[in-house]
């Protein structure tokens, strides 16, 4: 572990004196990064001095310096948001700034200052309204001769100024929809400045202009879909019934949202949605409810689970403004209410403030979370001598040239489960498995692997003989692909497989390839263990 070898701030030394003992030797400064994002606000006195002020922003840093690039030393190491001022000739300098780490680590970026005793001239001010949040508008300045820019953005006759350097933009969201002034001044080292000023518009947006994320491929045992694309959902439900919503002012429409539909609650007071007549959905198997929930004007959303024997019960939740809030909340929270989840038949969302503002939902569906894998695989009992290992810990296994073939896209971890090892694809496409040696399997019978998975509808296994040319396409070989459909899911299942059902492996005497499917294709984790041939 890397010893302190530097001088830190005062702060970061009253935090690690703060600490026991036992909390400093426990942190392992090796692991920690160099500091990242390292900038420098660099303004200068408009008196003709050159005086310039740095002001550095960084993550991850406990003190910085700047080597000014005129020459002179280098400052000392201030803390984060402390300043350093020089005083420059004119001209236009690379200045470094330095930035350490707790562990000693630096970065250190370059940047330009310009010291001109000339009021900038050709200033040209670019302002854009953001297209998907609301009232959001971005400005950039430039101008020859400018070091820096104060932009107002005309909210507030008192408002302090944002200060940017040249190539840097400054963002700002109006509290109200409407048109504003901006004006923006170039500062330069001259007494004088240049300053320009235009309107802007802040536009409220009022729908989402891109999709929710969206939700990762589940088995169909683990989720209940109520409203989503990319799930099956429960048929004939009702996402506007009458109970009266529209003497509140509320209304609802499936909105478009570039080719996808997703539910528009409007003047959101409060709105249900219901189940088949007659139907319930019985969720005590479920995990979570998810939704994604996008507002440009409401604060909060609670959502009611509807039990036809125990009533309703809700679970208060906030919302970011102009975009995407997905929202999972433990099924725990409704029974520990006393709500009964068994025969749930409807939803209510309710808005806050009441009637405020409107609501896109999509992607409403109950989940249960991937089960996870704790006990290892069955220990095989075959005899050594009757079996050709490629991996097992119960067996000598025969050396190989690659787990993870370099035309897949699966990733393999090398892990273990209760001591024992295992092969573990995450987002399992197709993946190779090749021997250094072809495999004479001529006096095996069955072919053995133990597979376990929480998400895989089906999983594949191919065999493939080179032929005694050893290579792949030459014209001798022979291969088969097995299809084990709805194998169990979140125990191992053995699958111990006669070589005869390999029907087109009609020759075993050169297996080179071993080649593992998942599905849904590139969408499922799934565990192996004890791949072996034997007779």
């Amino acid at each position: 572990m890397k010893k302190l070898h530097f001088i830190i701030s005062f702060f970061v030394l009253a935090m690690l004196a703060a600490c026991s003992n036992d909390d400093i030797s426990d942190i392992n400064l090796d692991n920690l990064t160099a500091p990242e994002n390292v900038t420098a606000l660099a303004t200068v006195t408009q008196d003709n001095s050159g005086s310039v002020t740095f002001l550095p922003k960084g993550e991850g840093v406990t003190q910085y310096k700047i080597n000014f690039g005129d020459g002179s030393p280098e400052s000392d190491y201030v803390s984060p948001g402390a300043t350093i001022t020089h005083a420059y000739k004119e001209g236009i300098y690379k200045a470094k700034i330095i930035a350490m780490g707790l562990n000693g680590k630096t970065t250190e970026v370059e940047q330009e200052v310009i010291v001109s005793f000339r009021a900038p001239e050709n200033l040209v001010v670019e302002v854009t309204t953001d297209p998907a949040i609301s009232k959001k508008v971005t400005v950039k300045a430039t101008a020859d001769f400018a070091l820096f820019y104060d932009i107002y953005f005309g909210e507030d006759d008192n408002e302090n100024p944002v200060s940017i350097n040249n190539g840097q933009t400054a963002s700002f969201t109006y509290k109200q929809a409407g048109t504003y002034t901006i004006r923006v001044v170039a500062k330069s080292a001259a007494i004088k400045t240049t300053e320009s000023s235009q309107e802007v518009t802040a536009v409220l947006i009022l729908n989402p202009t891109s999709a929710a994320p969206k939700p990762p491929t589940r088995a169909a045992g683990n989720v209940i879909s109520i409203y989503s694309s990319e799930y099956s959902n429960l048929a004939g439900i009702n996402y506007f019934p009458d109970w009266g919503q529209g003497s509140q002012g509320s209304s609802w429409a499936e909105f478009d949202l570039n080719g996808k539909k997703v539910l528009n609650y409007i003047n959101l007071s409060y709105q249900g949605i219901e189940l088949k007549s007659g139907t319930s959905a019985d969720v005590t198997g479920m995990d979570y409810v998810h939704m994604d929930v996008w507002t440009a004007d409401l604060e909060k959303i609670e959502t009611f689970l509807i039990s036809g024997s125990s009533g309703e019960k809700g679970v208060v939740k906030d919302l970011t403004l102009n975009q995407w809030t997905s929202i999972d909340i433990p099924i725990s929270d409704f029974t520990s209410q006393g709500l009964s989840v068994a025969d749930i038949i409807q939803f209510k969302f309710v808005g806050t403030p009441w009637a405020g503002g409107s609501v896109y939902i999509d992607n409403i569906y109950f989940y249960k979370e991937q089960e996870s894998l704790s006990t290892p695989a069955p220990t095989p009992t075959k005899a050594a001598g009757d079996v050709i290992s490629l991996f097992s810990n119960a067996y000598t296994n025969i050396p190989m040239t690659t787990w993870r073939t370099d035309w897949s896209n699966a990733t393999l971890e090398e892990t273990a489960i209760a001591g024992n090892a295992v092969k573990k694809y995450a987002n399992l496409d197709f993946v190779g498995t090749e021997p250094v040696t072809p495999i004479d399997a001529t006096a095996m019978t069955h072919f053995h692997v133990d597979v376990w998975s929480s998400e895989f509808t089906a999983f594949k296994i191919k065999l493939v003989d080179f032929g005694p040319n050893g290579t792949y396409a030459g014209g001798d070989d022979k291969e088969h692909e097995l299809t084990i459909t709805a194998p169990a899911l979140g125990t191992w299942v053995s699958l111990d497989i006669p070589l005869s059902d390999f029907e087109g492996l009609t020759t075993r005497a050169h297996i080179a390839q071993l080649i593992y499917v998942g599905t849904p294709t590139g969408a499922n984790t799934v565990y192996i263990d004890n791949v072996y041939f034997h007779k």
